[in-house]
């Protein structure tokens, strides 16, 4: 059997440029056909781990925390959605839209990836947050995507109420700043070599291409 590439991605599900990289990420892993010879698994990063329950509106959380103007904050959003609708994914940002605590998110994408199905509850979320307008830091909405994979929800409900699970989100997350991740998306190649930031499909395929050729 020929040996899998491991892929880490560190990413946070209300960040956009993460889904634009991986929908670039996974262009280059379809042309170059290594569908299976790739395995995913997704890190944490909380972009705001100090955002309180009630969220915060975007376009101020924006302006605060970047400095954007409106102005600015509208073309970046025509950018990201038309990254995104390059790739059959849309970005439906709305004016009551709000940055929101993710810890919830984390603890269950562990919780999926115990089954397999990491990848399918992050586009999912990916989805409810950015194409549907929900709040994925409630919980009812994360159980509802658990339900919608097939998953147990009660013990998915019991996961989140286990405060060892929130102390283990937070050890990950700090494993990888210690070893120099501070923005994402971050992909980590065979846990040897790291591209940091939404790269073209071509920069993804270069790097996948040299590591079948190793």
């Amino acid at each position: 059997m020929t040996e899998k590439i491991k892929l880490d991605i560190i990413s946070d599900v209300v960040c956009p440029w993460c889904l634009v990289g991986y929908k670039h990420l996974e262009a280059a892993i379809n042309e170059l056909e290594l569908q299976d010879r790739i395995e995913i698994e997704w890190q944490p990063f909380e972009l705001n781990p100090d955002m309180p329950a009630e969220g915060e509106n975007l376009r101020e959380h924006i302006a605060r925390k970047y400095g954007s103007t409106p102005e600015e904050s509208r073309q970046a959003r025509a950018r990201i959605a038309q990254l995104g609708a390059e790739h059959g994914f849309v970005f439906n940002y709305f004016d009551e839209m709000k940055m929101v605590n993710t810890l919830d998110a984390h603890i269950l994408l562990e919780f999926a990836k115990e089954y397999g199905k990491q990848t399918e509850l992050k586009m999912r979320l990916f989805t409810a947050f950015f194409s549907k307008q929900q709040d994925v830091s409630d919980r009812q909405v994360l159980l509802g995507e658990i339900a919608a994979l097939g998953l147990n929800k009660q013990a998915a409900q019991a996961r989140l109420e286990d405060t060892a699970h929130r102390e283990e989100i937070r050890s990950q997350e700090a494993y990888w700043q210690q070893l120099g991740v501070s923005a994402v998306p971050s992909v980590v190649f065979n846990r040897t070599s790291v591209l940091t930031g939404a790269q073209e499909v071509e920069t993804y395929k270069q790097v996948l291409a040299e590591l079948v050729n190793e």
